[in-house]
Formats: structure tokens, sequence, C-alpha cells
């Protein structure tokens, strides 16, 4: 049997498959089926500041819907605060307490302040972790992009002076150098890096010309915009690697190790096949290593990034050029008549 360890952050975990932020961790009955499937580690589905600030506006407005209906009537309840992130909180202390695997909380904030109450709140529930996710969409044409990078910087570095869990930063591709912008959190002490986040995109239904809510799944081969950059960034930063978006099998955890990566993360597959699906591709991977003679992850872990290749454009814009080259070639044998 292949050693299948491996380690995320300084966290050391039984296997390179943690399962990714979700709804489905909230139920422990899952929690406990994820854990049994192989799952090294759970990172509990993101507390959202913007959620909870909506969840306050309802409440307040639910709450005082009936006040000043008569004439000597102001307010029929006493005044009642919504509890914020308490409700969170509790429920990612229970899932500790419920898993033997490390869990891993996440985060997106609006403002700065929030981000550090939250973050200090988070660390005192016994998780093992902290994700930071900066997603974000632009909101105008004015907002400048080297101010909002040194902002994300700033917001890493006070996380990490008022928690002393570690720090992963899960990221989109929407920088002009993603390479530059991990370097930059990689010194501010991000612990971690998930490469990348799967972004919201709206939708619109034409028949009834309206915009409607749809959630999207990973396909089969997302990985590989994760692959590219891990296999750059493999040596470069001292922080961990996670890949992340379309894995669903054992071949595809392997190709991200080779590129560099220490763990991966998964959701999609849980929906498409079930947590089971976990040990399915544990099972992949241990007879992958068997047959290739490898005794552990790190035995092979960046053997195909780009500081052990020796092709040096192999990640680079020439494998493109070569690809278009071959792809004439190909055209020309199997013209269309």
């Amino acid at each position: 049997m292949a050693d299948l360890r491996s380690t995320y952050m300084g966290i050391k975990l039984k296997s390179p498959i943690i399962v990714g932020a979700n709804h489905l961790v909230s139920n422990l009955d899952n929690l406990k089926r994820f854990e049994d499937a192989g799952a090294s580690a759970v990172v509990y589905k993101t507390l959202f500041e913007e959620q909870i600030s909506l969840e306050k506006i309802q409440f307040q407005n639910e709450w005082s819907q009936y006040d000043e209906r008569g004439a000597e009537m102001i307010h029929i309840h006493p005044k009642v605060e919504h509890s914020g992130p308490a409700e969170h909180l509790f429920n990612l202390s229970r899932a500790k307490s419920a898993l033997g695997i490390p869990l891993i909380a996440s985060l997106n904030c609006v403002y700065q302040e929030t981000w550090l109450e939250y973050a200090k709140e988070i660390s005192k529930t016994g998780v093992d972790g902290l994700e930071i996710n900066f997603f974000a969409v632009p909101k105008d044409l004015q907002s400048d992009g080297s101010l909002i990078e040194d902002m994300r910087v700033n917001i890493l570095k006070e996380i990490k002076r008022v928690v002393t869990i570690p720090v992963s930063v899960k990221l989109s591709y929407f920088y002009t150098n993603p390479l530059n912008m991990v370097s930059k959190l990689a010194n501010a002490g991000s612990d971690g890096f998930v490469l990348f986040n799967r972004l919201f995109e709206p939708e619109i239904d034409i028949e009834t010309e309206s915009h409607v809510s749809s959630i999207k799944l990973s396909n089969e081969g997302d990985y590989r915009l994760s692959l590219r950059y891990i296999g750059m960034l493999y040596k470069n930063i001292k922080s961990s690697l996670c890949g992340n978006s379309g894995i669903f099998h054992g071949s595809d955890v392997i190709k991200l190790i080779l590129a560099g990566a220490d763990v991966v993360q998964v959701v999609s597959v849980l929906f498409k096949y079930k947590p089971e699906q976990i040990q399915t591709m544990l099972d992949e991977i241990n007879e992958w290593m068997e047959r290739k003679n490898y005794a552990s992850i790190d035995d092979f872990k960046g053997k195909l990034s780009k500081f052990n290749t020796k092709d040096p454009f192999v990640y680079k814009r020439a494998q493109y050029i070569d690809i278009i080259l071959r792809s004439e070639e190909f055209l020309k044998g199997n013209a269309l008549v």
C-alpha cells in the first residue's frame, strides 16, 4: 500500500483529497460520509458577510412590518438584533467536534474591519485553518487594479496578525499577472493557495426575458488552468499549493501533484458521483503509485513542474503555438469535403 499522506499549510493529512467548501458540509451525516470515504480534511461552507447583512435587513423588515399600525402604537415587539455570524460559528464548532479529520473554515467579507472581526471569532471555534475566499466582482470602471491588490495583501497581513491558525488564500485568475499576486500574498504570510475560485456568472432566460440564478458544476478537465499555474509556482514560493475545479478521478489528482500541488479540493464530484467517489479516486492513485514504484506522494510531487522540466517553454505560450501548428497539420489531413 502506497503512502498517500500529504501536508497542507503545515497540517498533516492522510491523503491529498480535501472536500472543498459547499452546502453539503452543513449536514453532520455528510461529514461522516466524507471522512469514511477517505477525505483528509473538510472546508466548511463559506461565511459571507453579504449574506449576514442581507439576513439582518430581512429580519428587521419582517420583525417591524406591523409596527405603527395603531395611533398609539410605535413598536409591537421589543428591539431585537440579528445574531450576526453566531449561528455559523456554532455550526463550525459542532462540525469540528463531529470530525476526526481537520476542519478548515472559509471566509469572504467586504470591509477590512469585518474580515478581522470574523477571522478572530472563527479562530476561537477550534478549526484547524482558515481559507480566505477573495471572491469579488468589479463594480465600476474606476477601481484601480493595483489598489485592489494592495487591499488584498493588507487584509491578509492583518488577519495573520490576529489569528494563530494557518491561513490560505482562495484566489481567482482575474489578475493581470496571477503569479505576481500569489507572490505578494506569499510574502505577506499566506500559508497556502487554492487555485482557482469558481466565480458566479449571471444567466438570462430568453423566454421570460429575466435574470435567473443557476448552479453550474465543474466539468471534467477544468483543472487545467490550476495545473498550469501550480506548475509554474512550484518551488518558487514556500506556501502550500492546492488544485481546484474539475477534479473527478484519481488521474486528475496525480496530474496536479506531478505539476507541484500538495493537495486538491473536490466539490462537483460529490454532487455527480456521491462522496464514495473519493475512495475510488484514492484507490486509483494507490494503484498508479504501486505500478510506478512510488512509495509516497513526495516521490513524484513536482516531477513535471516548470522547476523540474527541461523544456523551458512547456508552461509558456510556445506550447500554445505548437498546438496550433499541429492542429493545422491535422486539419489538412482531415479536410471537409
